[in-house]
């Protein structure tokens, strides 16, 4: 139902040897959200995604994925993954963008087995879902790197999940084309109904494309709707940052 929370994470604190990362961070993210999770290099972000993925135990708190504790979570298949270095797939794998996407489907359905109609029909669909229908027969590594990441979007999306999770999904993207990335993204959310909880440094461009913010630097200093976060002071969020900052909007 909407409004369920899919990600809860409950006071949850992380150390590397006597090296805080997180410290007693708590939010959640509802059914149907897009929440943009942002902070400074070195804030925590990718830690913290470690232990949403079950990669790392925190040392305190705990996170809960569809209610159930990470630790005792099995339906990995509910949740999508893009990492910060997708594309450095090995674009020289003579892989087309069909059977890249396809490969997503082999976790679910194991590795040594024949496709149904069905799925084939999946793969088709989460390739159109990303706009690249008419580029499905091309090999991956023929591609630009916008386009590449969305190939790697319609492979983590393939099996339905309920949960995207993408961490800087624009690195590598030419910077005309990360407006129609974005519009993507909000497309899934929208349209597809997926939850998606996103990583960025694009400040000025999360204000206007998602519906929650969660600011961290090892602290969360900030989670709320994208309209309060957007009319937070730029000397607020230079005080998150650590440094100067100034946001800067990308409409036209």
């Amino acid at each position: 139902m909407k409004g369920e929370d899919i990600l809860k994470i409950e006071h949850v604190s992380f150390r590397y040897e006597k090296e805080n990362v997180l410290e007693d961070i708590t939010f959640s993210v509802p059914k149907g959200a897009f929440v943009g999770l942002v902070g400074p290099n070195g804030s925590g972000k990718s830690t913290l995604l470690k232990c949403i993925l079950g990669l790392l135990k925190p040392q305190k708190g705990h996170i809960y994925l569809f209610g159930t504790r990470v630790s005792s979570f099995k339906d990995w298949h509910r949740i999508g993954f893009v990492s910060q270095k997708a594309n450095s797939f090995n674009t020289g794998f003579p892989a087309t963008v069909y059977e890249v996407v396809a490969s997503g489907l082999t976790a679910k359905l194991g590795l040594f087995r024949f496709f149904t109609s069905k799925e084939k029909q999946a793969v088709l669909e989460a390739i159109e879902a990303v706009g690249m229908s008419k580029f499905r027969h091309q090999n991956i590594g023929e591609l630009s790197g916008g386009q590449q990441q969305r190939v790697f979007i319609a492979r983590a999306i393939v099996s339905k999940p309920e949960l995207l999770i993408l961490d800087e999904p624009t690195v590598g993207v030419d910077v005309h084309h990360v407006q129609n990335f974005y519009a993507m993204l909000d497309e899934l959310n929208r349209h597809l109904g997926i939850t998606l909880l996103l990583v960025t440094h694009d400040i000025g461009t999360i204000t206007e494309k998602v519906t929650h913010v969660a600011c961290l630097n090892k602290h969360l200093y900030f989670h709320g709707k994208a309209e309060e976060f957007a009319e937070l002071q730029e000397k607020e969020l230079s005080h998150f940052y650590g440094h100067p900052l100034y946001v800067l909007s990308h409409q036209h």
